[in-house]
């Protein structure tokens, strides 16, 4: 390379994205490196390749000719400095290599809060391609697991080892699971769920101590009340954190995350920060500071995107939204659903009596503004919904439209004539639903 590329630091969704788009507009050289893999992986295929529903080589959007053919350059390696002065990186094999502009998409990592033998062999995260192998590793010889920490990754790490057939015992140290995310009736669903499911599901337990056998491996773990509990395998998916250990000794402003302003720029002249490793200075009303999901690393990779090709454009993030699997419930969330709503947030809740499909609408009681939808088991249009939300109607319009909001009603079960019903009992009201095709919604303003 002559002059001095574009560098990536990461090479998941948000920096790939990047990398793509900007390659669209510019020559530039671009070089993306990364420690984990040679090539970019769809990240939450990962459950299903140690379940057998997919292969390695199904998880890579991209065929290995795809970086060369786009002029896109890869490198395996570490990153252990930035000089943002000299406009370099030095890399593991102390390497230097100097940048036009560097965007650091590095990621988040598990946490770990110190507990006794945390680095034990066979205790680990569900994140990276390190640790599906190590999974793979532990595999044969565990019977029993033990996973600490109650949110998506854990329930993804449950269902994996449970397909294989491993006892899982859950530590939840909530009364209820994920209830900082859901609403009691949501998150009692999923507890019954993973009962169901034969998961032991220990709620308002701690872990105290992860207990080493004689070749230092873990052989159990003690609770916070005392209780030991044997196992050959610990999932430790008490959430993540930015992976910005080794920008700690630079002049890049930091706090939980690199520190980014609306375009995504760093303190650091030509430095840039995308994806689950960045936190916005300003978030918009409603967001974290710090987003770890999917379509947010992708987004503000297609947005710096933009900004580095000479059109300069603001990080704008749009209505959350988020989707999941609980075994065999699908999840998805539009909007903001508060899982203890305070005034004026007000929820409509709805359950089948039989079957575990539920959802929930969150609504302005003073003003009866749509804020958001829960679903479980019923697949919901991003499109509709983003345009309903986007239009500020109010939960009556949203009650109307649930039909053309189903985004399975011709293969499976539909629910709306049910949720209808309890809702015109709630608000004592007469609505009937507008069925039409979702296209010409979406063309037209929703009357």
């Amino acid at each position: 390379m002559n002059a001095p590329p574009v560098i990536v630091i990461g090479n998941g969704i948000a920096g790939v994205s990047f990398a793509r788009n900007f390659r669209k507009k510019s020559s530039k050289p671009i070089l993306i490196i990364s420690k984990e893999t040679p090539y970019f992986f769809s990240r939450t295929a990962i459950m299903y390749v140690y379940m057998g529903h997919l292969r390695w080589e199904d998880t890579q959007p991209y065929e290995n000719t795809f970086w060369k053919k786009n002029k896109l350059d890869l490198l395996q390696g570490t990153v252990t400095q930035i000089n943002p002065k000299e406009k370099n990186i030095r890399l593991s094999d102390k390497s230097i290599l100097y940048y036009d502009s560097l965007i650091i998409a590095t990621g988040s990592i598990p946490n770990k809060f110190g507990w006794p033998g945390e680095n034990l062999k066979g205790v680990q995260g569900l994140y990276s391609k390190q640790d599906l192998d190590s999974l793979e590793d532990y595999s044969p010889s565990t019977n029993e697991a033990v996973i600490v920490g109650g949110g998506l990754i854990g329930v993804e790490l449950a269902e994996m080892l449970h397909s294989r057939g491993k006892k899982v015992t859950f530590l939840v140290r909530e009364n209820s699971f994920w209830n900082n995310v859901l609403p009691k009736e949501e998150s009692k669903l999923i507890n019954q769920h993973l009962l169901e499911h034969v998961i032991d599901l220990r709620l308002n337990t701690n872990l105290s101590e992860i207990i080493e056998d004689k070749i230092g491996r873990v052989k159990a773990i003690r609770t916070d009340s005392g209780e030991i509990i044997n196992c050959q395998f610990v999932g430790l998916t008490t959430g993540v954190r930015p992976n910005i250990d080794f920008i700690k000794n630079t002049d890049i402003a930091t706090n939980r995350g690199i520190l980014v302003n609306k375009y995504l720029e760093t303190n650091q002249n030509s430095i840039y920060a995308i994806g689950d490793c960045s936190e916005q200075q300003e978030p918009q009303t409603g967001r974290r500071s710090i987003e770890a999901v999917w379509y947010t690393g992708r987004m503000m990779g297609e947005t710096l995107a933009q900004t580095l090709t000479g059109n300069k454009k603001a990080y704008n993030p749009g209505h959350w939204f988020n989707s999941a699997k609980f075994f065999d419930i699908e999840y998805q969330t539009y909007g903001l659903v508060a899982a203890q709503p305070t005034k004026p947030e007000k929820h409509f809740h709805w359950k089948h009596p039989n079957e575990n499909v539920a959802i929930t609408l969150a609504y302005d009681e003073n003003t009866k503004k749509f804020l958001g939808i829960n679903t479980f088991g019923i697949r919901m249009r991003h499109e509709l919904l983003d345009k309903i939300l986007c239009e500020k109607k109010s939960v009556f319009c949203m009650i109307e439209q649930l039909a053309n909001c189903n985004f399975d009603p011709e293969f499976f079960k539909t629910y709306e004539k049910k949720i209808l019903l309890k809702f015109n009992q709630d608000f004592n009201t007469n609505i009937k639903l507008k069925k039409k095709s979702w296209k010409v919604i979406f063309n037209n303003i929703i009357s």
